[in-house]
């Protein structure tokens, strides 16, 4: 029988969540995921909307929406798709479980994954530093040679 110290090292419960780690937005990096913010959506744009008209074939349909979203540390573009779009409208307080950057054009931009969810909550009470856009910062990939 394993010891109570020993339940608690692996975990004490099979399915016991952890308790998550709420990051902001100024601490995001490229190529980074797992991540959990509190963000208000300041403007959604729907940049794709494919599969609404009926056709022989059966599409599903594609929405995609640019929102720019933030909070009381910096700004960010985060791209829904889908179901996702209707929570991100402007003025929603969202909090975003496990979201990951990916890497547009050299921007960083925000999403989530079928690994992770969107939820809606109370509104926030934080102003967004809208003056700290992470989208705008360009990167460069640089292939590091090692000798």
């Amino acid at each position: 029988m394993a010891t109570t110290q020993q339940q608690q090292s692996r975990g004490s419960s099979v399915g016991a969540k952890r308790k998550p780690i709420f990051t902001k937005v100024d601490r995001l990096k490229p190529g980074t995921s797992g991540h959990t913010l509190t963000v208000v959506v300041l403007k959604s744009e729907t940049v794709v909307d494919k599969g609404r008209a009926a056709t022989a074939v059966r599409v599903r349909p594609t929405r995609i929406a640019e929102c720019l979203i933030g909070d009381g540390t910096g700004s960010i573009v985060f791209t829904a798709r889908n179901e996702q779009v209707d929570l991100m409208k402007p003025g929603n307080t969202v909090i975003l479980r496990n979201a990951k950057i990916d890497m547009f054009k050299g921007s960083m931009r925000l999403a989530v994954d079928k690994w992770g969810r969107i939820e809606a909550t109370e509104p926030a009470n934080f102003t967004v530093k809208e003056d700290n856009n992470l989208s705008l910062v360009e990167y460069e990939l640089v292939n590091v040679v090692e000798e």
